[in-house]
């Protein structure tokens, strides 16, 4: 498998777990409980597709930059 492509996969696969676990936030907080747990299990999903993001983002201007051009902007 492609390197950028598992990481795309990834990248899914981790903003499926980020919207589940909001859910469950929700579903918690509307019963008046304090969600603490299940707010910092948010996190972990959200840190990692913000480390996944920022590379899928980067990779367009890293294949200009390898190639010798210039970016357009």
């Amino acid at each position: 498998m492609n390197w950028n492509k598992g990481i795309r996969q990834f990248h899914r696969w981790m903003s499926m777990a980020f919207t589940a676990f909001v859910i469950a936030n929700l579903v918690v907080m509307g019963q008046g409980q304090i969600a603490l747990v299940i707010g910092l299990l948010t996190l972990v999903p959200l840190l990692l597709l913000l480390a996944t993001g920022l590379y899928l983002f980067a990779l367009p201007y890293a294949g200009k930059w390898r190639s010798g051009q210039q970016p357009i902007g």
